[in-house]
């Protein structure tokens, strides 16, 4: 018996199991901030701010943009929620 023929075919063996890198949060000090599919994430650290493009991270992986739209870290899309404007406002009688 040769070694070509005796090595095994059987792919049984191998895993489907695909190695995913566990990535650790972002928001390492105490209190952590909130998660970024809280109500109040915009209120999280900043890690970057790069106003010159218009975005910042926060420590909770959301990308905040100048405009108030928001992409999260599971790619959801936030638009923008601008507050009105002191015209738009109304008032009581």
């Amino acid at each position: 018996m040769d070694n070509a023929s005796s090595r095994s075919t059987d792919t049984t063996a191998i895993s489907d199991i695909t190695t995913q890198r566990k990535i650790p949060p972002m928001c390492q000090h105490q209190p952590p901030c909130p998660s970024a599919d809280s109500a109040d994430r915009e209120s999280a650290r900043l890690l970057a701010h790069h106003p010159e493009q218009g975005w910042s991270l926060l420590c909770n992986g959301v990308l905040l943009f100048e405009d108030t739209g928001e992409l999260l870290p599971d790619g959801q899309i936030i638009a923008p929620h601008r507050p009105l404007g002191a015209s738009q406002v109304m008032t009581a009688a």
